[in-house]
C-alpha cells in the first residue's frame, strides 16, 4: 500500500542511522512492527497476576 507521509528528513537520516535499516520502507514497517509488540507486552503485563490457570506444578512435574 503507498501512503504519503510527512516526517522530517533529520528523524528518517537518524533513524536509519541507529537501526542500519537500508530503506525508508523497511524503516517504517520495523518500526511499526516494534510498535505493535511494545503494545502487545504492555497488554501482557498489565495482566499480570489477574489470571488463574488453577495449575498444580506438583502434578505437571509428577511429583507426590
Amino acid at each position: 500500500m503507498r501512503t504519503t507521509l510527512d516526517i522530517p528528513e533529520k528523524l528518517i537520516e537518524e533513524a536509519m542511522k541507529v537501526t542500519g535499516a537500508t530503506t525508508k520502507s523497511q524503516l517504517i514497517k520495523d518500526a511499526l512492527q516494534a510498535e505493535i509488540d511494545r503494545a502487545k507486552r504492555k497488554r501482557l503485563i498489565a495482566r499480570k497476576g489477574t489470571l488463574d490457570l488453577d495449575v498444580d506444578l506438583d502434578t505437571l512435574r509428577n511429583r507426590d
